[in-house]
């Protein structure tokens, strides 16, 4: 059984744009930094983007800073990532982490270091 849940992956266009979202049915994302992977075919799972657990403090990796945009809800416990700008190099499945923030620091986390949770993923294709 999967800890977090994934949502809001599909098929667009080039140019398009996703919102894609990581909940925690059954504890609270407040104690977690929470972090986008994705997966290409035929590649490694990537850090996307990170968000902190205690001051919401954001980082990117750089083929998707000034399009895609993390954010946290702590009211529905949700973190989302919009994405606009959309790549066929984009394709991939998205992933969802969350990591107890007092293992690493957000930089840590996306570049793949501990983890606690993940969710199933979510799949997003970008093709024209």
């Amino acid at each position: 059984q999967w800890q977090l849940v994934e949502s809001g992956g599909g098929s667009v266009q080039p140019g398009g744009s996703l919102r894609l979202s990581c909940t925690a049915p059954g504890f609270t994302l407040n104690d977690y930094h929470v972090g986008w992977f994705r997966q290409a075919p035929g590649k490694g799972r990537k850090g996307v983007s990170c968000i902190s657990a205690s001051d919401g403090s954001t980082t990117y990796v750089d083929f998707v800073k000034g399009r895609f945009t993390i954010s946290r809800d702590h009211d529905k416990n949700t973190v989302y990532l919009q994405m606009n700008s959309l790549k066929p190099e984009d394709t991939a499945e998205y992933y969802c982490a969350a990591t107890r923030h007092w293992v690493v620091n957000i930089h840590r986390m996306c570049q793949g270091y501990g983890q606690d949770y993940w969710g199933k993923g979510t799949l997003v294709t970008v093709s024209s």
